[in-house]
């Protein structure tokens, strides 16, 4: 059976359209209407954003009707985005993990699903409710979904029917546009949790200062701030074009920090092949970045004397 997923007609924002992108990806078979006619909303299996009603157990999730009192522990208010996740995002976790073949239990898809709301879909209830602006000007998804609006000079001569059908398909372009960046960022959220055990279980070298993940691309910066505080620098392989190679990486101070808990010597930086072998005595020394977080070198054990040297160049910190 088809599902039916009801929004209003007009313009559009992202709180609803990341709410229906959500029952869509949960229903294939469904089929959007935009209007606020009552009729056609007593029908939907959804209605997201309009209609009057928050009852998660109908499909109703709109948060503009007087008494509205649904919200996140500490007062902050949804919008028809935090209503529809609440609901489902743990059962969107679970579908992406499905179709990624990979196995989660339920207690993993409701922290990858909070993670999500807390990183993703407050701000856009908080927008949407106007508690706060995130992202202003012409940066982050809001305002990507924003620029999908049709303008006036493309509605200019269309009759109400025409618009709407315009309208129409520049929501399921900011669909689509939503729909990517959650589903990406579920799946990255997905690999994180399955990597977490690899990161703890990985190889500590030079007196566990040095943690060594065999396995290129994993995500580490969560683990090692949380659970190692001895960990100064990663090593980890990666392939490229030419080849593999191995990367040396510091370890922030905090997620999202350009401050780590030490720097390669400022000796190395922007220090590239011929340069950096001269200046390390490792052969196959390949970049320092000047910003002095990233080395690489050709082989591990090059890139394991580079770390060795960082160690005993690096002041102690507090």
């Amino acid at each position: 059976m088809t599902t039916r997923i009801v929004t209003h007609s007009g313009s559009f924002h992202a709180d609803d359209v990341f709410g229906v992108a959500v029952l869509a990806a949960l229903h294939p078979r469904h089929e959007i209407v935009r209007t606020r006619e009552a009729q056609a909303l007593a029908g939907a299996a959804s209605a997201v954003d309009v209609g009057g009603e928050w009852d998660a157990a109908r499909g109703r999730f709109d948060h503009h009707q007087r008494g509205f009192d649904g919200g996140r522990p500490g007062a902050e208010a949804y919008a028809s985005a935090g209503l529809v996740w609440s609901e489902f995002g743990t059962a969107y976790v679970r579908q992406l993990a499905h179709a990624m073949q990979v196995t989660l239990d339920d207690s993993a898809c409701a922290r990858i699903a909070a993670d999500v709301d807390a990183s993703l879909v407050r701000y856009l209830d908080l927008v949407d409710t106007g508690a706060a602006m995130v992202a202003p000007g012409a940066f982050g998804l809001l305002s990507q979904v924003a620029a999908l609006h049709s303008t006036w000079l493309e509605e200019r001569g269309l009759d109400a029917a025409g618009k709407a059908r315009l309208q129409l398909e520049r929501f399921r372009e900011a669909m689509a546009v939503v729909g990517r960046f959650l589903q990406r960022l579920v799946q990255r959220r997905i690999g994180q949790e399955l990597a977490a055990d690899r990161v703890r279980n990985a190889g500590r070298l030079l007196d566990g200062r040095v943690l060594f993940l065999a396995e290129g691309g994993m995500p580490w910066t969560g683990i090692v701030l949380a659970e190692m505080p001895e960990v100064l620098l990663v090593l980890y392989p990666e392939t490229d074009e030419t080849g593999q190679r191995h990367v040396l990486r510091t370890v922030p101070v905090e997620a999202g920090s350009f401050d780590a808990r030490m720097d390669l010597p400022a000796a190395w930086a922007g220090l590239r092949n011929e340069e950096l072998a001269a200046v390390t005595g490792v052969p196959d020394a390949l970049f320092c970045h000047t910003n002095l977080f990233i080395a690489v070198a050709v082989s591990q054990e090059g890139a394991l004397r580079l770390a060795a040297q960082a160690l005993e160049a690096a002041a102690p910190r507090p």
